[in-house]
């Protein structure tokens, strides 16, 4: 393949810092989990709660903010610096929309855990924790924004070290405000809101202090000048960005669905099935950041107007991130109970969870080409086709089978658990093969146009 070396060794430098910055998130999570948890139950269901209704309306502002990388990778390729600001702050406004309604969204938390009968300590606990972590929605804006413009500029280590201070802010602030130290109340889970809206400020923060004294962006930082609301920019933005929001919410809404269905089954059942989500998920990690890499650099060629160089990113991401799907496919499939074992000594959940991750070593290929094709698709400005793609594949095609196999004796008697992650491995297949067939023909069209 032609120039291999120098482009992997591109995205390697642009995916490693993703990769850490995504697990540091990851960790902030874990460091809820357990702090609320040795405080009681219900601290602990409120947090999880809280978060399943915080994270997925978020993904609104994640994924309007994720529409502006590729922009900005195209100035930087194409060498027009002096769009980015206006770029940036065009995207600002488009994501301080998101937020308007992801507010709105949250608003109607009540009546979610009203249709829930949950009991009263529990509900005003997990309402507490939104309501906290709501004062940190206009810096996650802030944060998010940043982010982008600086990975649009390949530059994804400040994404690392501010990932990190996300980190070492979260554990203290999650110290002081759920158990009530150096005077603060004891809040318990819902001290958890107030530790996360901190750390969002201060990731925020931080990350706009080194963007505003690092030498690298004088002259081309976000807010060289000032730009008012361009409804044109805007509804660009949002063009781009909203089939991003819904393709990510497409994807978390199938497995929080599957977790749903599979509660009647028992707590043997869920405890298999969240105990292998959460090694895949992990695992999960290194596609999700090689794909936001390869957005860059399929940006950057474009913009630069080296259309095939484009393509060959796509092709050299897709061989590093499939290597890498088959080794931790074949350490699922080979040590998926040696690994079950650290959460658990029960071998009943063991036993299910390594068949679960048995079938799991299938369904990383197809995650990993579904992925890095989607990340291809952005750098080419293409993402309306992924929404509908994620939606049909997931939905109507993964969602159906699994139900199929899971609970009916129509096929073959009820799997359980593993019909659910058999209809992963044909949903997640399925987006693949139409995603890669996508991606190709808007390589042939971008290079007809070109001549």
């Amino acid at each position: 393949m032609k120039h291999l070396r120098p482009e992997s060794k591109k995205l390697a430098r642009l995916t490693g810092p993703i990769l850490i910055a995504q697990l540091t998130q990851m960790l902030m999570g874990v460091v809820d989990t357990l702090m609320a948890g040795r405080v009681g139950a219900v601290d602990l269901a409120a947090v999880a709660v809280g978060s399943a209704l915080w994270i997925p309306l978020t993904l609104l502002v994640f994924g309007l903010g994720m529409a502006l990388a590729p922009v900005i990778s195209h100035c930087h390729g194409a060498g027009d610096e002096s769009q980015m600001a206006r770029h940036a702050q065009q995207s600002l406004y488009t994501c301080a929309i998101g937020a308007l309604m992801t507010f709105g969204l949250i608003s109607f938390a009540p009546n979610v855990l009203a249709l829930m009968d949950v009991e009263p300590a529990f509900r005003t606990m997990t309402l507490d924790y939104l309501g906290y972590i709501l004062w940190g929605l206009p810096a996650f804006v802030l944060y998010i924004v940043l982010r982008n413009f600086c990975e649009g500029l390949s530059h994804t280590m400040p994404s690392l070290v501010i990932g990190v201070i996300g980190l070492l802010v979260n554990i203290p602030t999650n110290y002081i405000f759920i158990y009530g130290k150096l005077g603060m109340p004891a809040l318990g889970g819902a001290g958890a809101g107030v530790a996360s809206a901190i750390v969002l400020w201060a990731m925020a923060a931080a990350l706009l202090a080194y963007m505003l004294l690092a030498k690298r962006y004088r002259g081309r930082g976000p807010f060289t000048r000032f730009y008012g609301p361009a409804w044109d920019d805007i509804w660009h933005f949002i063009r781009l960005g909203m089939p991003i929001s819904l393709a990510l919410f497409f994807e978390t809404s199938l497995f929080a669905a599957v977790a749903i269905l599979l509660a009647p089954l028992g707590p043997v059942v869920v405890s298999g099935h969240q105990i292998s989500l959460n090694i895949t998920s992990l695992v999960y990690m290194f596609p999700m950041s090689l794909s936001m890499a390869v957005t860059l650099r399929v940006g950057f060629a474009l913009g630069s107007k080296h259309i095939d160089e484009a393509l060959n990113a796509y092709k050299v991401a897709l061989l590093m991130g499939v290597s890498f799907a088959t080794v931790n496919g074949l350490i699922m499939w080979l040590g998926g109970r040696w690994l079950a074992g650290f959460y658990t000594d029960n071998p009943e959940i063991i036993a299910l969870a390594g068949t679960l991750m048995g079938l799991a070593a299938i369904f990383t290929l197809s995650d990993t080409f579904q992925a890095i094709s989607i990340g291809a698709l952005r750098g080419y400005k293409d993402t309306r086709a992924s929404m509908v793609v994620t939606f049909i594949a997931y939905w109507p095609f993964g969602l159906t089978v699994g139900c199929i196999l899971a609970l009916t004796d129509w096929v073959v008697p009820a799997m359980g658990a593993a019909g659910f992650w058999i209809g992963f491995i044909v949903g997640l297949s399925v987006a693949a093969l139409l995603l890669t067939r996508r991606l190709f023909r808007v390589h042939a069209r971008t290079l007809a146009s070109a001549r």
